[in-house]
Parts: C-alpha cells; structure tokens; sequence
C-alpha cells in the first residue's frame, strides 16, 4: 500500500488514455496515491490534458515513486506537471526514487512536458525514465534538470532516461551530478558550469525517410538524430528560464 513508511514515503500515479470513437481521447484511468495526484484539465480538440500535482514536499531522501502512462491506439495525451519537482534530504536515509514508465500505441500519441527538476543541497535522488513506442506512434519528451536552488550548491542527482521505438532502443543515456558522482560532471565536456541541462526527444514517423540534420543550436545545444524515426537535442544554461527557452525554440525549429 502507498504511504508514509519508517523508510520513506510510497506514491504511484496511472493514466491511461483511449480514444472514444468520436475523435477524442477518453481517460479511463486517471488515478494517484501518496503525493502524486494526476488532474484532468481542459482538453485541446482530440487531445486530452492532465496536470500531475505534488501533494507534499519531495522526494525527500528514501522516497519511492512511481508514475505510469499508456496511451492507447488513435488516443492523443498531453501530461504537465503543475509546479517544478523538488528534490530534497530527508530523515529516511538512502536516495529517493523517481520512475517514470510511458507506453505509446502504434497511431497514438504523448506530449510528456513536465516541469523541471530542482536537486536542493543535501538531497539525493535517482529518476530513470522508460519510454516503449509502438511503430508509428508519435512522442515528446522534454527532461530539464536544475542543479541547486538560487545560492546553493546541488544535490546528488542521478537520471537515465531510455527510448525504444518498435522494440529497438533508440537512446540509452544516464547523467550523474553533484556530490560523489563521477568527475568531470561539472567540466568542460559536460556542465561547463553551467546549472541547467535538459534534453528533448521527438520521435516521428516521418524521421524515418527523412531524418534530421545534426547542427548545433547556437553555443548551448545541438540537435541529433538518433536510430530510427527520433531525434534529441541536448541543451545547458546558466539557468532554468533560459534552458526552457533553447528547448522551446528547438521544439518549435522542428515543426
């Protein structure tokens, strides 16, 4: 059962999207427990909107939770999250644990946009990421990561984010920082010193005849394409609003 335990908190989330027959997407799951509340809100033509809200503070050191999504045939979903995550130290001791799960049906479709990510000093949290696309399904991912909050150095912060697309991984990546993680996280090659990092993946059918260039985007990101009908971009900054704003660009540059 979800809850508060001696080692932590447990929550969980589900959504699952159908298409009702008449050119809408129907919800016929939209459930949370603990501190994850998921919130249908207002829908945008064939699409259906939900806002995931934080019940509580956290994850705090020894948390586990656990969000999942499954969009089913012809269903278009939209998921946001309703204020930034904050990752925090706890009384619990061991690192916190943040799993996402997504699964997209062949002709379905998921914008997953949350907010981002704050490592607060002393916190420590793990988040790993699986996304399962059918052939032919549609998706956007955005992750943005912010290391420490105004004045602050960050948390340990662990994140691995992976993509398969018709049975085929298509990205397979983890990002370490802060305290403990291996070095060079903050060097030239990675941060650079920069406290914002965040990536987006579309994956398209079309990307498949007709892959994208690789360019960089200015100084801070880069567009790639990756195995098959998908392509990321990878983009730092000094700060949360100017990452969101490199992201949106690219985003919008790709149609």
């Amino acid at each position: 059962m979800d809850g508060v335990t001696v080692n932590g908190v447990r929550g969980s989330a589900r959504i699952v999207a159908r298409a009702d027959g008449r050119g809408g997407t129907a919800l016929p799951v939209l459930d949370g427990e603990g501190p994850l509340a998921p919130r249908r809100t207002r829908s945008a033509g064939a699409e259906a909107r939900v806002m995931v809200v934080g019940a509580m503070s956290g994850p705090l050191g020894g948390d586990r939770f656990t969000l999942a999504a499954r969009v089913e045939e012809g269903a278009r979903l939209h998921v946001g999250s309703a204020a930034a995550t904050l990752a925090l130290p706890g009384q619990a001791k061991g690192e916190a644990r943040y799993d996402v799960r997504l699964d997209v049906a062949a002709g379905a479709e998921l914008h997953w946009l949350p907010e981002q990510l704050i490592s607060a000093s002393g916190s420590d949290l793990r988040v790993t990421t699986r996304a399962d696309l059918a052939a032919g399904a549609r998706f956007v991912l955005r992750e943005e990561q912010v290391l420490g909050r105004a004045g602050e150095p960050p948390g340990r912060l662990t994140s691995r984010l992976t993509v398969r697309v018709a049975g085929r991984t298509v990205l397979d990546q983890e990002l370490a920082c802060g305290p403990g993680a291996p070095g060079g996280w903050d060097g030239p090659a990675v941060l650079s010193g920069c406290r914002a990092v965040g990536q987006l993946v579309v994956v398209r059918p079309e990307f498949a005849q007709a892959p994208v260039a690789e360019r960089m985007l200015g100084e801070c990101a880069s567009l790639v394409p990756l195995a098959g009908p998908a392509a990321l971009v990878t983009a730092v900054a000094p700060d949360a609003l100017r990452l969101r704003g490199l992201l949106d660009e690219a985003l919008a540059g790709l149609g």
